[in-house]
């Protein structure tokens, strides 16, 4: 069951106040649209999300499931377990399954060959080559499930809760499923904890064995500020591609995906990203460890626990905005405890002109445990009374 916590709407209004004079308001998020059936658009800094479209219902990934293939790579270098330098075999499975004779995208490796990781990693995110993933995965773990495993692994630790990865290359595969929003934080992941190794994503074009090809994202040669991170295709799932630019002053991620042709995909990414950078402004609602609203426990030491943001919590509103504002916090009720600190507890909720613009992340402030009897008894007497039970 969902409830809704009060949110000081007055110290937001206010916020407004301060920065702007009173005009009529701007259109919210609801009346912006895309030809994609899924897609999200994402702040970086703070994973507050600005638009959504079924971004958290199943879909398949295509070739965006290598930034999983490669944030386990990357993982691994950080650890220290692989070198940029290492060389992995082409086995015949990855020559058969990826290269050439494949029809799909590939690295045009020769078989049993030796080839570097660094150029293995160019050629997934440039290339998008189907066999330089198998290499990666073979080396690394030995096999293709063993690699899944690994993806599997990472991906809870990241929190991608609604994502299953089956293959390191996103060939068709029935088991493997993401949504629009674990990409997004996936994306965020890579150019977060990976900031030394994300320049590969903006390279233009990669030659190997004397084939030269260029980036498969188009939108990184438009001039729109677009440096990463992944395009996927196959017939099943249409054209999809996870996007980011720091056009505009911020860093913003955007993931489109269902979408019918090559160039739809660049046109309706071209336009969630430009949007985002250019319609909305920003404003510091609530500094970093400010409460933002509390949430009840049942059965706890206390009755409540505060909520905060993952850092800053910063308000993006559609430009000319003035008087639109309103914001509300959701979450699953009654919490049980132990709640602990950090937990992600509800959600921020921003309207405007009750059009839904925002949502950000709340975040238990302490660590809340199991009360004693005396406690238990008086919280479910709450409960019944308000009809919970």
């Amino acid at each position: 069951m969902s409830a809704s916590g009060g949110v000081d709407v007055t110290r937001l209004l206010q916020i407004l106040a301060i920065t702007l004079a009173l005009v009529a308001p701007a259109m919210a998020q609801a009346q912006f649209d895309t030809q994609a059936k899924f897609a999200i658009l994402m702040d970086e800094e703070s994973g507050t999300v600005i638009f959504q479209k079924d971004a958290d219902l199943p879909m398949e990934p295509a070739s965006m499931a290598k930034l999983m293939t490669i944030a386990v790579v990357f993982h691994q270098i950080r650890d220290g377990q692989l070198k940029m330098s290492d060389e992995f075999f082409v086995s015949e499975h990855a020559w058969r399954t990826g290269g050439a004779t494949s029809g799909g995208s590939t690295m045009f490796a020769d078989l049993n060959s030796k080839i570097s990781v660094e150029n293995l990693v160019r050629s997934v995110v440039i290339q998008s080559g189907n066999d330089a993933a198998i290499v990666l995965a073979e080396g690394i773990a030995g096999s293709e499930g063993s690699f899944a495993a690994m993806m599997n692994e990472l991906g809870e630790e990241i929190g991608l809760s609604d994502s299953h990865f089956t293959n390191p290359t996103g060939l068709p595969d029935p088991d493997m499923h993401v949504t629009a929003r674990d990409l997004a934080d996936l994306a965020r992941y890579l150019i977060s904890k990976f900031p030394d190794y994300y320049h590969y994503f903006s390279e233009p074009e990669m030659e190997w064995n004397g084939i030269k090809q260029p980036n498969r994202n188009s939108l990184v040669e438009l001039g729109i500020g677009v440096d990463g991170l992944k395009t996927g295709h196959t017939e099943s799932a249409g054209y999809g591609s996870v996007i980011s630019t720091k056009d505009g002053g911020r860093r913003l991620i955007a993931v489109v995906h269902g979408l019918t042709s090559m160039a739809q995909r660049t046109e309706e990414g071209r336009k969630l990203i430009t949007w985002g950078a250019r319609a909305f402004e920003r404003f510091s609602a609530y500094p970093d460890g400010a409460v933002v609203a509390y949430a009840n426990v049942y059965g706890g030491t206390s009755a409540s626990v505060a909520l905060v943001g993952d850092g800053e919590v910063a308000l993006y509103l559609p430009r000319g905005s003035r008087k639109c504002l309103s914001a509300s916090v959701s979450y699953t009720s009654p919490l049980m405890p132990p709640v602990m600190q950090g937990d992600k507890i509800a959600e921020l909720h921003v309207f405007c002109d009750d059009q839904l613009v925002q949502v950000a992340p709340l975040f238990a402030a302490e660590t809340v445990k199991e009360g004693d009897i005396v406690r238990k008894a008086t919280d479910a007497l709450k409960q019944l009374a308000l009809g919970w039970m």
